[in-house]
C-alpha cells in the first residue's frame, strides 16, 4: 500500500475522533502553542537549514522573507494558535430548524468537512495555521509543503503531533507528506477515497495546477493581483500612504498590491507624491506612456504582461486612466478576484466601485493588506478564497465546515 493511502486511512480514522472531541480540541491547541515556544531553538535551527539551502539555490529576498522564522514570528504563530483556541467552536452550531406538519423535527447543524488536504509553498507558518484551524473545526489534515521549507515543516509537524497526543487525541489529526517531488502532489490530488477537499495555498502556477489536475473537490485560493485606484477626488497623501503600505509592508504576500490606477485629472499632482513614498523602499515602477510622461525615464515602460503579473516583490505597475469606468474595466480584465481598493472622497464613486468590482474583498480608503483572517476577526486563516462557491475571502473556522440535517420523530413513515 502506498504511503499516501496509509496517511489517508489514518486521517479518516482521526477525523471520526475529532468530530466528537469537544473541549479536547482546545486542549490540543493550547498544548501546541506552548510547545512552539518551548521548542523555538529547535524550530529556528531547522529553519536555518532551509534558509541556507534557499540562498544556495538562488531564492529571491522576497521568498527568503516568506521562509524565515525568528523568535518574533514564532511567538506570533503561537499567539495565533491561542486566538483560534479562544474562538467559538462552530461544530454542532444549529444553523436552522423547523417542525414539519407530521411532527418531524428537522435541524440543520454545522459539521466538519472531514479530511482536508492542503498543498502550499514556502511559508512554514502555514503549516501551523492550517493545522490548528483544521483541528479546531474538527477536521483531520494532510499537509504537503514545498521543498524550500521541508526541514521547518517536519520540525513543526513533529512538535504539533506530540502536543496533540499529549492531550489524548490521535497524532494523525495532523500529518505531513515528507516527499516533496511532483509525484506526491499528484497522489494527493487523486486521493478521492479519503480526501474530502483540497486547498492550494501559493502562487498562481501552483493554484492553477491543482485546479486543473485534482480529482478531489478544490477550493481555489491565494493568487493576488491586487489594485489600488486613485480617484480624481482622492486625498493625495492618504493615497500615497495606502499604496506605500499595500506594496511595501510585505510585498511577497497575496494581499500586497501589484498595480495602481490613477485618474488622469489627479495624476500630475498625485504620481510624484506616490513615487516619492515608494522611492523610500526603492520600488521599481513600470508605467504606461502617460505615467512616464509625468514621472520620466526612471519609470520603465510597462508591457502587457505587467498588468497581469503578481510580482511578489518591490515592483509596481502604474497606469493613468480616464475614468472610474476604465479603472473597473482594467480590474475586471486583470484581477485575480482577491482584493481591490479605491481611494476617494466621492461617496457615489465609492459605492459604484464596491458594487462593480467583483473581488472577494473591496476596500474604500483602506490598505488591501487587511485581507487576512486575523484582521477580519476570524483568527488564523486557511487561505483567501478567490472563488464564489462554498467560501469566499479569508477562510476561517466556519468555512471549514459543512452541514448535516438531523431529523427526529416518533415513528413517522412515508
Amino acid at each position: 500500500m502506498r504511503t499516501i493511502d496509509i496517511m489517508g486511512q489514518n486521517a479518516k480514522a482521526a477525523s471520526r475522533q475529532l468530530a466528537v472531541a469537544g473541549e479536547k480540541k482546545n486542549d490540543a491547541l493550547k498544548a501546541i502553542a506552548k510547545a512552539l515556544l518551548d521548542h523555538q531553538t529547535e524550530i529556528m535551527q531547522a529553519n536555518q537549514v532551509d534558509l541556507d539551502n534557499g540562498k544556495a539555490n538562488g531564492l529571491s529576498a522576497a521568498l527568503l522573507d516568506r521562509l524565515k522564522l525568528d523568535e518574533g514570528r514564532i511567538k506570533g504563530v503561537a499567539d495565533g494558535v491561542l486566538e483560534v483556541a479562544a474562538l467559538p467552536d462552530p461544530i454542532g452550531t444549529v444553523i436552522s430548524g423547523s417542525t414539519r406538519p407530521n411532527g418531524m423535527a428537522i435541524t440543520k447543524v454545522r459539521v466538519p468537512l472531514g479530511v482536508i488536504g492542503i498543498i502550499f509553498e514556502s511559508r512554514p507558518n502555514v503549516t501551523v495555521d492550517a493545522a490548528v484551524l483544521c483541528l479546531k473545526s474538527g477536521n483531520a489534515v494532510i499537509l504537503r509543503g514545498g521543498k524550500e521549507a521541508i526541514n521547518s515543516n517536519k520540525c513543526l509537524t513533529a512538535i504539533m503531533q506530540e502536543a496533540i497526543e499529549s492531550v489524548g487525541l490521535d497524532r494523525n489529526c495532523v500529518q505531513l507528506i515528507q516527499d516533496t517531488t511532483r509525484q506526491s502532489s499528484v497522489e494527493l490530488m487523486e486521493l478521492t477515497e479519503y480526501l474530502d477537499v483540497l486547498i492550494p495555498r501559493g502562487g498562481k502556477g501552483l493554484i492553477q495546477a491543482v485546479v486543473q489536475n485534482a480529482k478531489v473537490p478544490v477550493i481555489e485560493t491565494g493568487a493576488g493581483n491586487c489594485h489600488v485606484f486613485v480617484d480624481e477626488s482622492a486625498d493625495i497623501d492618504m493615497a500615497a500612504n495606502i499604496i506605500y503600505n499595500a506594496k511595501t509592508s510585505r510585498p511577497s504576500v497575496c494581499n500586497a498590491i501589484e498595480t495602481i490606477l490613477v485618474h488622469e485629472n489627479i495624476a500630475e499632482k498625485a504620481l510624484p507624491v506616490i513615487k516619492a513614498r515608494l522611492d523610500e523602499k526603492n520600488v521599481e515602477l513600470r508605467g504606461c506612456e502617460k505615467t512616464r510622461a509625468i514621472l520620466g525615464d526612471s519609470v520603465k515602460p510597462a508591457a502587457e504582461s505587467d498588468w497581469e503579473t503578481e510580482y511578489g516583490d518591490y515592483i509596481l505597475a502604474v497606469k493613468v486612466v480616464s475614468s472610474l469606468e476604465e479603472a473597473t474595466e482594467h480590474i475586471a480584465k486583470y484581477s485575480t478576484g482577491h482584493s481591490e481598493c479605491i481611494v476617494t472622497k466621492d461617496y457615489n464613486n465609492a459605492r459604484k466601485f464596491t458594487a462593480t468590482v467583483d473581488s472577494a474583498a473591496v476596500y474604500v480608503n483602506v490598505s488591501t493588506r487587511f485581507t487576512d483572517g486575523g484582521m477580519f476577526g476570524l483568527g488564523a486563516e486557511i487561505g483567501i478564497s478567490t472563488q464564489k462557491l462554498h467560501a469566499r475571502g479569508p477562510m476561517g473556522l466556519n468555512e471549514l465546515t459543512s452541514m448535516k440535517f438531523i431529523i427526529e420523530g416518533e415513528g413517522q413513515v412515508r
